[in-house]
C-alpha cells in the first residue's frame, strides 16, 4: 500500500513534489531549457519556505554534522531530500534526518569549502547542485 496522502507529509514538504516532477521532466530530456526550468521550480518552493530533507551524521556531539555522500571523482556533496519516499529508496540502513528551510541551507552549502553542492534525491530523482547552480538559485549572480 502506497502513501500518497498528502495529510501525512509534513507542512514544509507539500510543493516538492513539482521540484521531483521538474527533475524527472530534466532526466527524460536533458537541456538548458529544461535545466532552467527546474532551478526556477526549486527557487519558487525555496521562496515558499519549503524544505528539504536532510542526512545527518548520527552524533553524540551538540552540533550536527551534514552527511556528505563522496561522487566517483572524490569529491564530496551534502544530500538532502525533497520527500520522505525518496529518502528510503535507495538507503540500506537507517539515517539520521531533519527538516531544514532549502535557503539557509543552500545559503550554507555555497560557504562551505569542504563540499561542491548538494545532491538532490541522490537516489532516483537526482540533480546535482554545484555552487554556481545554488547561487543561481538564491539570485546572487556575479559571485
Amino acid at each position: 500500500m502506497k502513501m500518497q496522502n498528502n495529510d501525512t507529509k509534513d507542512e514544509g514538504l507539500k510543493g516538492n513534489e513539482k521540484i521531483e516532477e521538474a527533475i524527472f521532466a530534466l532526466q527524460q530530456e536533458p537541456s538548458q531549457e529544461l535545466l532552467a526550468h527546474t532551478l526556477t521550480v526549486i527557487r519558487r518552493r525555496m521562496k515558499e519556505e519549503g524544505q528539504l530533507i536532510l542526512a545527518v551524521e548520527p552524533s553524540v556531539a551538540e552540533q550536527l554534522k551534514i552527511q556528505a555522500v563522496k561522487t566517483a571523482d572524490g569529491k564530496k556533496w551534502w544530500s538532502a531530500f525533497t520527500s520522505f519516499e525518496e529518502e528510503l529508496k535507495g538507503s540500506d540502513s537507517v539515517m539520521s534526518t531533519f527538516l531544514t528551510a532549502i535557503e539557509p541551507l543552500f545559503q550554507s552549502a555555497v560557504q562551505e569549502n569542504e563540499i561542491e553542492g548538494i545532491i538532490l534525491n541522490p537516489w532516483d530523482r537526482t540533480i546535482m547542485l554545484d555552487k554556481t547552480l545554488l547561487r543561481l538559485i538564491l539570485g546572487e549572480s556575479g559571485k
